[in-house]
């Protein structure tokens, strides 16, 4: 599901910039009282950002078929092959979307509970996007099929007194649901926490600034040493704010100092021995705008730039992943090779703009 729920807005740059494209990323802008003079008042410096989408990811789905395999074969064969190969791909791609999730940062849900025992967990996804400033519109939640399932017994979501229609529960599915267009995903990654003991806490009696990307942290003596993973989320006492560890912390003996990664950026001074809580391994649902991530794919050469080599090749539209892909047909030893081919890449661009749930 997830090629066509991101923005593909970056595609037509695939093609005309090579191996990298660069998205950019708007700065805030601060309103502020006019005041006429003669003098031309000056105007805020604006420092844009931008996140590199590297076309790195290069993958093909071949299959062969023998003469003998050709001759024998019944009808639709060769395209039962196909599909299965162009499936192949398509779950490859939505499982490296989905592996962009350790940037995100926002968190709910109830690490191992299946979501969805009642609304407040789509509730809470809305709240969380609408705190971070995520526009109203094209936010999709994605879920596993035991999370649809969950939500799929919910009255507000069978209900025509809620709906307005039958056709949710004639389809099994749920549509438009409070913001979000609901779609299910059997490539719904689980993160696997670090080893954590308990106790892990910020350094004692040292204050750690707001705006700080690294955090000291350390563990009582009884407890042992622990590790962070990429990822992980961690929560610290007197924080509503939720961080993700960006980069593996370890701690080589307990209460000894661990420096831990953290995105966002530290919200809250620390002073010194605050808890910190590292959320356990979870199924790793997502609720999202679009503008969370960013996909593009890059042209590959057909058969007008690459001809008289001996082989068939054109580029064609997956109609259920929207995927652009190149058939190669090329003839070997007594048999014939088929194989779909993309060039692609991603990345989460504003994590901000997504929220874990987790089930």
């Amino acid at each position: 599901m997830m090629p066509i729920l991101v923005n593909r807005g970056y595609e037509s740059l695939a093609g005309q910039k090579g191996s990298t494209i660069d998205v950019p990323i708007p700065s805030a802008i601060a309103t502020q009282d006019v005041a006429p003079s003669n003098v031309l008042a000056g105007a805020a410096d604006i420092s844009p950002t931008s996140v590199s989408i590297a076309m790195s990811q290069w993958k093909e789905a071949p299959f062969y078929l023998t003469d003998k395999d050709l001759m024998e074969a019944m009808d639709g064969t060769i395209p039962m092959q196909a599909s299965e190969a162009i499936k192949s791909i398509a779950n490859t791609v939505d499982s490296y979307i989905m592996g962009l999730y350790k940037g995100i940062y926002s968190y709910t849900g109830s690490a191992g509970v299946t979501p969805f025992s009642s609304t407040s967990d789509a509730t809470n996804v809305r709240t969380l996007l609408n705190k971070t400033l995520a526009p109203l519109s094209d936010r999709r939640i994605v879920t596993n099929p035991d999370a649809e399932g969950s939500a799929l017994n919910l009255q507000a979501f069978q209900s025509m007194q809620f709906s307005g229609s039958a056709q949710g529960i004639l389809d099994g599915t749920i549509g438009q649901k409070f913001g979000f267009q609901w779609f299910m995903d059997q490539n719904i990654v689980t993160h696997t926490a670090g080893t954590i003991t308990t106790g892990l806490i910020a350094k004692a009696s040292t204050t750690q600034a707001v705006g700080l990307s690294t955090i000291v942290g350390t563990t009582a003596a009884s407890t042992g040493a622990c590790a962070l993973v990429v990822g992980d989320i961690i929560t610290i006492a007197g924080h509503t704010q939720t961080y993700a560890v960006t980069a593996t912390a370890t701690q080589a003996v307990a209460s000894s100092d661990v420096n831990i990664s953290i995105s966002p950026a530290l919200q809250k001074q620390l002073i010194g021995s605050e808890a910190i809580t590292v959320k356990a391994t979870h199924v790793v649902n997502l609720g999202f705008h679009r503008d969370a991530f960013a996909f593009a794919s890059r042209p590959l050469a057909d058969s007008t730039t690459m001809d008289g080599l001996g082989s068939l090749i054109q580029s064609a539209t997956d109609p259920v992943s929207g995927l652009t892909l190149r058939l190669e047909i090329s003839r070997q030893h007594k048999q014939t090779r088929f194989s779909y081919d993309i060039l692609y890449g991603a990345a989460l661009i504003r994590p901000e703009l997504a929220c874990r749930l987790a089930g």
